[in-house]
């Protein structure tokens, strides 16, 4: 017979005290690998950061950017793993030495959720008066001008219709023709200490794009057939035309003479001391 400890005497005792318990990232990381997750996988689906997962998971919280932000990204990961977060986030404030969170009083709730008592808006009230004034006035000056319109035309001769719109009559006036472009001696008058170019689309449409002496962009766009530009600048006016041929240009009041192709693509620049081309 032995004497001293039995076998069994000598299996080690089982810790159960806290320090026995696992870390709340090691719980985290544990659940996680047993429900077949990677951190990818729990990043993808909490939306909390592969590099927030991998501290948490380390006990390292100080990523999570305070308590309140470390708390909720505890919840959230522990529900996706499923575990109960309340052990967990109990043990994170027993850790931290913060006390647990107490529920309002029923009173303050019920104090809070009263509803407030408010006064008649007179702003509001104020406001919509101001607009329907406004609108009636706007109103009766239209219907004003409306009726004086209507006088003017039958003092004029011509006869107010009965419900049926009047054919147009010989007497009536013809509609103006649209402004004509600027003559060359319209073009004169721009002030000699500048530099004018005026682009004009008219034998067809081009592309014409224009630039001040500074590079900054005036004009970059298609001109139709009739259309005209006008630019002005200090110093110089640098063109390109798309379709020379379709463009009339006036340098400083006077009109270029040059004989640009149909469908030539010029590059042309104009100083205060132009037309020439540069």
């Amino acid at each position: 017979m032995s004497i001293g400890n039995s076998p069994e005497d000598e299996r080690p005792f089982e810790d159960v005290s806290e320090e026995a318990l696992p870390s709340i990232g090691r719980a985290l990381q544990q659940a996680r690998i047993a429900a077949g997750l990677t951190v990818d996988d729990v990043s993808t689906a909490t939306r909390v950061r592969i590099a927030i997962v991998h501290a948490i998971e380390a006990d390292d919280f100080a990523p999570c950017g305070g308590d309140v932000y470390a708390r909720g990204h505890i919840r959230t990961l522990a529900k996706h793993v499923h575990l109960d977060p309340a052990p967990l986030l109990a043990q994170y404030d027993a850790e931290r030495g913060r006390p647990a969170p107490t529920p309002a009083a029923p009173l303050f709730e019920a104090e809070r959720i009263r509803p407030e008592r408010r006064g008649p808006n007179w702003t509001a009230a104020m406001v919509a008066a101001i607009v329907a004034v406004i609108g009636f006035v706007g109103f009766t000056l239209f219907k004003g001008d409306s009726e004086d319109g209507s006088k003017t035309q039958v003092a004029e001769g011509a006869k107010p219709s009965t419900g049926k719109t009047a054919s147009p009559s010989a007497d009536a006036p013809k509609p103006t023709d649209p402004k004509p472009d600027p003559s060359e001696s319209a073009i004169a008058a721009a002030p000699r200490d500048k530099v004018t170019v005026q682009v004009s689309a008219v034998d067809g449409r081009s592309w014409i794009s224009a630039k001040d002496h500074n590079g900054r962009l005036l004009f970059d766009g298609l001109l139709k057939q009739g259309q005209s530009k006008t630019f002005q600048d200090s110093s110089k006016i640098n063109l390109v035309l798309g379709d020379a041929g379709a463009i009339q240009l006036y340098v400083n009041g006077k009109k270029i003479e040059d004989d640009f192709q149909p469908g030539a693509v010029e590059r042309l620049t104009y100083t205060k001391g132009d037309p020439q081309v540069g």
